[in-house]
């Protein structure tokens, strides 16, 4: 297994230090705060840990409250909201210093058959034909206002290969363009078969790149560049049918909407063979800085 990769599962193994109360460590990030799908992925997993095996996760609904810093642990507590025949709902609450830096609410769902349809997976090339971000990243690198960037990059997001289908906002700057943006990610590494673990894993890259499509309306090239600056505000994510994280997702992300200091990001994540597994929403702040 990729060592990235295995350093990532340990993160997400939480400490259980009580019956509904978890600890979870932090890593390096692209940012000096702590990555935000980080923070969804251990919450969802201390959620998951009070929940009986054979329900799995349909929808998470999140709150970034406070920057978390990655010096220190976050502690994870779990309310058990209801445990009904069909459906359990938690609420976990990520606190740092003493202080909410994160609010989630979670349903879990025994499976049932039921009414089926699905949106049609848009065009988009194979993800092996795709540059890999070892490849891509360092095309872009003089344009970041941290000649370092670029590795920090790489070494953020080494447990996943996550291929952009078309050129990232930093590789298109003062050029705007269809808020629409698509790429192709999986794990770097074979995952155990266990479906917390690969919702968990897909919440976490959820985070990566939802808001590049508000970017591109705008021809900002991000916080690489300099020339916004912003953080998640909320994430909603719907879990429609089984996947894998460690097989090719394509995560195709649009923007209808940026106002008021804020842009909205919405996506629909496909399996390689065209269904149709996960919505996303998420809301962020984005502002200009300025001059």
């Amino acid at each position: 297994m990729n060592e990235a990769l295995d350093a990532l599962l340990d993160l997400l193994d939480l400490e259980r230090i009580d019956e509904d109360i978890f600890r979870g460590r932090s890593q390096s990030s692209v940012v000096p705060r702590v990555f935000g799908g980080q923070v969804a992925a251990q919450a969802l997993v201390a959620a998951g840990r009070t929940v009986p095996a054979d329900r799995t996760a349909h929808s998470l609904h999140a709150y970034f409250l406070r920057a978390g810093d990655p010096g220190a642990p976050i502690v994870y507590t779990v309310d058990r909201i209801r445990d009904g025949r069909s459906f359990t709902t938690r609420r976990v609450v990520g606190v740092q210093h003493g202080q909410p830096i994160f609010h989630l609410s979670a349903s879990f769902q025994t499976y049932e058959e039921g009414l089926e349809h699905q949106s049609e997976m848009p065009p988009a090339p194979d993800p092996e034909t795709l540059p890999t971000a070892a490849e891509m990243l360092p095309r872009y690198a003089d344009g970041f206002v941290d000649p370092g960037m670029a590795d920090r990059f790489l070494e953020a997001r080494a447990a996943v290969d996550l291929r952009y289908v078309d050129e990232p906002p930093f590789g298109t700057v003062g050029r705007p363009r269809e808020p629409r943006s698509q790429v192709w990610f999986r794990t770097a590494g074979k995952l155990a078969d266990d479906p917390l673990l690969h919702v968990c894993l897909a919440t976490y890259v959820s985070d990566m790149t939802l808001l590049d499509s508000v970017l591109l309306a705008h021809g900002r090239g991000g916080w690489a560049v300099g020339d916004v600056v912003g953080a998640s505000l909320d994430h909603a994510m719907w879990f429609h049918r089984p996947f894998r994280a460690d097989e090719w997702l394509l995560y195709d992300q649009q923007s209808p909407s940026a106002a008021g200091g804020r842009g909205l990001g919405q996506a629909r994540i496909f399996t390689q063979d065209g269904r149709l597994a996960i919505s996303v929403i998420q809301e962020g702040v984005i502002r200009v800085p300025r001059e």
